[in-house]
């Protein structure tokens, strides 16, 4: 069994849901709290991506940029060279969709620890549609040298995430969603940065997930248990970098991998597994995600269910790669 706390009511019909955005609320205030030289900037967006806390905790700490994505992260960086602690948020599709250059050039270039939080990313956005549903951020972020990349399974880890990359010294990007969803970890499931977790021990398959898809993995192991399939859960909350550890460890135990993110699998975190297997433990890998596509307008678990990213869809692919695939590097 693993010892990786999780809460009583994950399967039940009605879970504990809240936005992970909520939770990084929470973990601004309490890192303002506990530091004077955390900033906070947004791009006019500070209720949507919870900023407004630490907006009225710490007026004087606050900086409404206004509607300029490449200016929010340059001045942020210019706060970082002075000593401050800067947090920068906006809508994933607009930081670092539309500045990425800048935080390119004037943060990981000059190994400025500017935090970066991209909110509402991921299909499960909704109605406002392909524009706004960031699904390449991962790609973008993790290639970048020196940058650390976090996607939170749940609000209770987002919040420790925040207070995790306020003390890193690192340029650090958050990885948030806009809607409501379950709640699986509790306050005391671990979190470090660059550490995975074995949720539910397995032998025939490893379900890698990234951000809210490991609830979906956790229930879609649930189901496969009724079909006689024994599947290890992993949660990996940071994509970069990538505890190689304890993934290379469950994929040798169980020959199979499957990697689930609300993201282009390119270059996302799918990717990341596929060059760390590649290079260090040849296995079949099986990548769930968006496939070269744009999402579309619609309603959050519509969407989710129509682009196969819930566990019911899932269900069916992960069979179908089992009884198709043999195991590697199986131990015993």
């Amino acid at each position: 069994m693993s010892s990786y706390p999780l809460r009583d009511d994950i399967f039940s019909e009605k879970p504990t849901e809240e936005p992970t955005r909520a939770g990084f609320g929470r973990g601004l205030k309490k890192a303002g709290e506990a530091d004077e030289r955390v900033v906070a900037l947004c791009a006019d967006l500070t209720e949507s991506t919870q900023m407004h806390h630490f907006k009225a905790a710490f007026p004087e700490r606050y900086i409404e940029i206004g509607v300029a994505e490449q200016n929010l992260v340059t001045v942020a960086s210019g706060l970082a060279r002075a000593g401050k602690i800067p947090f920068t948020s906006s809508y994933a599709a607009f930081s670092p969709g539309r500045n990425w250059e800048q935080i390119r050039t004037t943060i990981t270039l000059n190994e400025q620890p500017v935090k970066i939080i991209g909110s509402h990313a991921g299909v499960s956005v909704g109605p406002d549609g392909a524009t706004h549903q960031m699904l390449e951020d991962i790609a973008l972020m993790r290639v970048l040298p020196h940058m650390v990349v976090v996607v939170p399974g749940d609000s209770v880890e987002a919040e420790k995430a925040t207070l995790a990359i306020a003390q890193n010294g690192e340029p650090s990007y958050l990885r948030l969603a806009r809607e409501k969803t379950p709640v699986f970890s509790t306050d005391d499931s671990p979190f470090t940065i660059g550490t995975a977790y074995v949720l539910r021990e397995g032998r025939d398959v490893t379900l890698c997930g990234t951000g809210t898809m490991t609830f979906q993995l956790l229930k879609a192991a649930q189901l496969l248990e009724q079909q006689g399939v024994s599947a290890e859960v992993v949660h990996v909350p940071t994509v970069k970098p990538l505890d190689e550890t304890v993934i290379l460890a469950s994929a040798r135990k169980t020959g199979r991998v499957v990697t689930a993110e609300e993201a282009q699998i390119a270059a996302g975190f799918g990717g990341a597994v596929a060059e760390l297997l590649s290079e260090k433990l040849p296995t079949p890998l099986k990548r769930i995600g968006m496939l070269d596509r744009f999402g579309e307008s619609g309603q959050p678990n519509e969407l989710l269910d129509y682009f196969g990213l819930n566990a019911e869809k899932m269900k069916p692919v992960i069979q179908e790669f089992i009884n198709a695939t043999s195991q590697y590097h199986r131990e015993g």
